[in-house]
């Protein structure tokens, strides 16, 4: 055809959001292709900002990031519009001339609509996580918990600890208010273990976005924060940083003595054992006794914990800041 019948040499398609006001994006990666979902007009303003995956860090244009679902869709949305494009086109080609003469034939054409081709609809995935970015206020949900912000890639590892001892306050306030001695205790316990258990989650999380840094990479996955002793050790080996050292000395010794408690609650049931009093420092511990936790002494654990994990993440941050200004 020509002229205008030309077909469009564009065709905008319309990529509708969920019920949350989200849109999938998909990894390009083909060793991640992890799905997560942005909401458009949150987070970072401007043109032509890349989007970076928030399991694998890959990072690469927008139109990159488009799901397999998307694309189905997008080529059955343009071949209906190519269809009805050209319908319309031979629609206006139609013609009826009657037969002259005794032995006249007529001709004519008649375009008759056909079915439209069908759309190839989809549906967003439920995710598990929803996160609002601190840096640049990307909302945004992934699978699993921890990720980095697919505006700014930020990583949200200290976001998810704040949150969840934020969360440990208030079982420890419910606890002010539960019926029976016996609640509360286990109240007080489950806030303690939640301390733990949010720390180890963070650290592991932080060393393994940068183990490159560390002298052996490959002995990173197996360190545990659960044993703040440990931990503190291999941290000096292999990214030589001290946890001890983060820490003034007093709220050193009550977070070691409170992870020691953790642990006779977690694999103990809550006995002392000689070792807890070798090592912990705690004067009013006997052997074979029940360990004591107090809702009080969980509220500071929380606090010099929130204080460990920030300075230990402006640590890696200002290791990967210089590493960004040498490269320039």
């Amino acid at each position: 055809m020509s002229g205008r019948g030309r077909l469009p040499k564009q065709i905008s398609i319309p990529i509708p959001t969920d019920e949350t006001g989200m849109v999938g994006r998909e990894c390009p990666g083909q060793r991640c292709e992890g799905y997560f979902k942005i909401q458009p007009g949150t987070g970072l303003k401007g043109d032509n900002l890349p989007c970076i995956c928030p399991y694998c860090g890959h990072k690469g244009p927008h139109d990159h990031f488009w799901t397999k679902e998307q694309i189905e869709y997008a080529k059955s949305y343009a071949f209906r519009k190519i269809s009805g494009h050209i319908a319309k086109e031979l629609k206006k080609l139609e013609f009826k001339q009657p037969a002259r003469g005794p032995f006249g034939i007529g001709l004519s054409m008649t375009v008759k609509p056909g079915p439209k081709p069908p759309l190839r609809y989809y549906r967003e995935k439920a995710l598990e996580t929803e996160v609002v970015c601190e840096q640049c206020t990307l909302r945004y949900s992934v699978f699993g918990v921890f990720a980095f912000c697919p505006d700014c890639g930020a990583h949200n590892s200290r976001q998810i600890l704040e949150k969840n001892l934020d969360l440990v306050i208030k079982i420890l306030d419910y606890a002010d208010g539960a019926p029976s001695a016996e609640l509360v205790e286990h109240l007080i316990q489950n806030a303690l273990e939640d301390i733990v258990s949010t720390f180890d989650g963070f650290g592991l999380e932080l060393v393994r976005v940068h183990a490159g840094r560390a002298t052996d990479p490959a002995k990173v996955e197996k360190i545990s924060f659960q044993s703040l002793i440990v931990a503190d050790g291999a941290m000096q080996r292999l990214f030589g940083v001290s946890l001890q050292a983060m820490t003034e000395a007093e709220k050193w010794t009550l977070l070691v003595r409170g992870f020691q408690k953790r642990h006779l609650i977690a694999h103990k049931g809550g006995v002392i054992d000689r070792q807890y009093v070798e090592q912990s420092g705690d004067c009013t511990a006997i052997v074979g006794r029940k360990v004591r936790v107090t809702p009080g002494e969980v509220r500071e654990l929380a606090a010099i914990v929130g204080s460990l994990g920030a300075n230990l993440w402006e640590f890696f941050a200002q290791a990967e800041s210089k590493t960004t200004k040498g490269a320039i």
